[in-house]
């Protein structure tokens, strides 16, 4: 049988000497006894699964609520297919897959509901009191509210799990560095869920939004490096309908970009004579990256959705509603802290009541929002 131990010395060789090691890991915040077969990384991962916070991603918004349509992705779908990206690059360039998994399942678990929506107006409401930004409540999710363990609140996950979900950024995300190496970058395989988040989001928005209508092929034949992939892609499709073509489309999109993304990083490693983990984290820049040329191609594909998909009127309809259905939440909480849960009101004690709330409004899925919003609000509806 293949124990921890054995698992730990085959990733000495099969990983690249710039890739991190389960067996270099810098530990815990809370001491632990090792699994016997399973690597940090690898039990990391598996707690983040069993985690509450994973399971309500089903029900939080990517760009279309849940009641819109049952095969748009939402933040669980979206997080798994980050990972798949991931776990692509990381065999491409002998990096590790499991940190690799982990960082990527967990890097949205403070996402709260609708979207990006509900996240501008957490923060706004939460200006006095530090703020919200959904990295940084990732991190409290993962190390304090989280509790399935004896002895120590959260998950108690690997440094550089927690570092890769604390320096997580993209067009979107901008966190503070915190205490995980302030003024360096993240490790290679944190670098790499920072881009895989990118792409993921970009090509299974494109699709999602071919799917509701909101965005035409008309339109989307007027950006360059799609109308290129899409007559490639007609060719495949012969005979078939313009969505087969769409969805060879877009298979094509992510295979350009992960084959670009990998090529020009090894090139960047050597570029940065990057030999060892730490040689990632003190470079000037990011080694993971894609080419200068296809990165300018993507930004336009990427501004072009900015465009027509997240501020399409029938989007920002629903984010005009989850503003106000958080904002109203919020003011009565703290207006009334008896109408929170009791579980929740024993924490009154050790935290402020702004940001108990603030959990218990980010925690909470688009629907669960939606039904305490008619319960507190609406006079027809039942307690």
């Amino acid at each position: 049988m293949i124990n921890r131990e054995r698992l730990e010395e085959q990733e000495k060789g099969a990983l690249a000497p710039y890739a991190s090691r389960a067996g270099e890991s810098r530990g815990r915040a809370h001491d632990e006894k090792k699994h016997p077969y399973r690597t940090c990384y690898q039990r990391d991962r598996d707690r983040i699964i069993h985690s509450n916070a994973f399971r309500r991603l089903e029900y939080k918004t990517q760009v279309f609520v849940y009641y819109e349509g049952d095969h748009y992705r939402n933040r669980l779908s979206h997080s798994l297919e980050v990972a798949v990206v991931g776990r692509t690059l990381a065999r491409m360039l002998r990096l590790n897959e499991d940190l690799i998994e982990a960082v990527a399942l967990a890097h949205d678990l403070g996402h709260p509901p609708f979207g990006h929506s509900g996240e501008r107006v957490l923060n706004v409401v939460m200006g006095e009191w530090g703020g919200f930004e959904h990295n940084r409540q990732s991190l409290r999710v993962v190390e304090i509210i989280e509790h399935r363990h004896p002895g120590f609140r959260g998950l108690n996950l690997a440094w550089e799990v927690r570092e890769g979900m604390a320096k997580h950024t993209s067009e979107y995300d901008e966190p503070p560095e915190g205490n995980y190496g302030p003024g360096r970058l993240p490790s290679l395989e944190a670098q790499v869920v920072n881009l895989a988040d990118e792409i993921a989001y970009t090509n299974h928005d494109l699709d999602d939004g071919l799917n509701s209508g909101i965005l035409s092929l008309r339109q989307l034949r007027e950006v360059p490096i799609w109308e290129e992939q899409y007559r490639e892609a007609a060719k495949e499709c012969e005979g078939e309908g313009s969505r087969q073509t769409c969805y060879t489309t877009i298979r094509r999109l992510v295979n350009l970009l992960v084959a670009d993304v990998a090529g020009t990083t090894l090139g960047n490693i050597g570029d940065l004579a990057v030999t060892e983990p730490d040689g990632a984290r003190e470079a000037p820049r990011p080694a993971v990256s894609l080419s200068d040329g296809l990165g300018l191609r993507f930004g336009e594909l990427k501004a072009f959705l900015y465009e027509n998909l997240y501020r399409h009127y029938e989007v920002r309809r629903m984010a005009v509603k989850a503003e106000r259905i958080l904002r109203e939440l919020f003011d009565l909480y703290i207006a009334d802290t008896t109408l929170l849960p009791t579980n929740l009101r024993l924490h009154l004690a050790d935290h402020t009541s702004e940001r108990v709330i603030c959990d218990y409004l980010a925690g909470m899925t688009d629907r669960y929002a939606i039904r305490e919003y008619r319960k507190l609000f609406n006079l027809d509806e039942n307690v």
